[in-house]
């Protein structure tokens, strides 16, 4: 079987996050990843950039070095294009690749905004693509579907998570994450943390039939700190992005294959900065009618950085009053990577199994299918309506 050759976009020594090099890397260079994957080509902001990158993570003189989207997505030799740039240069990135029908892997969020995403998508179903909404296929969130869909809890009645983006400080960003604060941009708290976390509770309860959410920005003004974490100076900027969170709403029935009652309430607060001191960063509880589900995490990461310390599952048995810890664990292979790759690795994992196996069209069976393109696109004007419905708020 012929390898999947990878262009990747964004791998750079000197790149403000480093998304490409310690998510997506690792499984591309282990054996297990270079049994499907060969990394082919790089595209940075020039040719120069690339041949940098290149010698800088010791890559063969063979993979080509591009500084054109273009050039890129007329190269035949490629197979899939992965793009881990910020997110307002995602759609210009990618778009020719797309059009050329290659296979396009983009890190969330698709685009700067759901306008943006019709554009580039065409509206349509694009089963040659992968979106990197990993939270769906990570092992908390698939041992939680399982132990759903066995029926032990019984039907789900409600499910509530309170949520924490402690991974910056509250009052402050570092200057290369100062955009966080633009929202013109497309890359903030709301859209990564927040839409990361909303994706993947959907794929396991279902979409909303309907909502009403409040959202507020409760700190206008940022301090911008060097990318260490320390001021260098009297540095601010304004914000127009929220920083806090509060919906619920009604679950759409049938949506999933687990049952699901009707007029059943998911309601989420989430809120930018630390939590309580000893309490934890992310809880997320499913209430059945004969028990409930609780999740605990250091923070609202559960998709990728939450790993570096103990993620519990525990089970409360309504007719014993009992509580019971529930087990989970990674793949033996996962464990030969660093946490923030590991869930990556799984959509590669998945979307090689179907591209190995004549590409089928359609809905996979449960276990091989992953998030695409289109499901960024409905996640998106999702996250179009809860804006909206902020500016239609006023001041706040």
């Amino acid at each position: 079987m012929a390898l999947i050759r990878v262009a990747l976009i964004g791998l750079s020594s000197s790149a403000k996050t480093s998304w490409a090099a310690e998510g997506h890397l690792p499984y591309l260079l282990l054996p297990r990843g270079s049994s499907h994957y060969t990394i082919v080509a790089l595209l940075n902001s020039s040719v120069t950039a690339s041949e940098a990158a290149r010698e800088y993570f010791k890559l063969s003189s063979d993979v080509k070095t591009y500084g054109d989207p273009d050039a890129l997505a007329r190269d035949p030799d490629v197979d899939l294009v992965v793009c881990c740039t910020r997110v307002d240069i995602h759609g210009l990135m990618t778009g020719p690749s797309l059009t050329a029908g290659k296979a396009v892997y983009v890190e969330w969020p698709l685009v700067e905004d759901y306008e943006q995403a019709v554009a580039l998508t065409g509206d349509r179903r694009i089963d040659n693509s992968i979106i990197g909404l990993q939270g769906r296929v990570s092992p908390i969130v698939l041992k939680l579907k399982e132990i759903l869909q066995s029926g032990r809890i019984g039907r789900v009645l409600s499910s509530d998570i309170r949520a924490y983006g402690n991974l910056l400080p509250g009052d402050s960003l570092p200057e290369g994450l100062s955009y966080f604060a633009d929202r013109k941009v497309g890359g903030n708290h709301i859209t990564i943390a927040y839409g990361h976390t909303i994706d993947y509770v959907h794929d396991v309860l279902g979409e909303f039939a309907s909502f009403q959410s409040w959202m507020q920005i409760q700190r206008p003004v940022v301090k911008i700190t060097d990318d260490s974490g320390h001021s260098s100076g009297p540095k601010t900027m304004q914000s127009d992005v929220p920083d806090f969170l509060a919906i619920h709403g009604k679950l759409a029935k049938g949506k999933t294959n687990i049952n699901i009652a009707e007029d059943a309430t998911l309601s989420f607060t989430y809120r930018t900065g630390r939590q309580f001191k000893g309490t934890p960063g992310f809880i997320w509880t499913v209430n059945g009618e004969r028990g409930e589900i609780m999740v605990t995490a250091n923070g609202a990461y559960v998709h990728s950085d939450s790993y570096r310390e103990p993620i519990e599952m525990q089970i409360h048995d309504h007719a014993t009053d009992a509580v019971t810890r529930v087990e989970w664990d990674w793949q033996d292979w996962q464990k030969e990577l660093p946490y923030r790759s590991r869930i990556v690795a799984e959509l590669y994992e998945r979307f090689a199994h179907w591209w190995e196996n004549g590409k089928p069209a359609g809905d996979l069976p449960e276990g091989q299918d992953w998030p695409r393109l289109h499901d960024a696109v409905a996640r998106m004007k999702e996250l179009d309506e809860l804006f909206k419905r902020y500016d239609a708020q006023g001041s706040g």
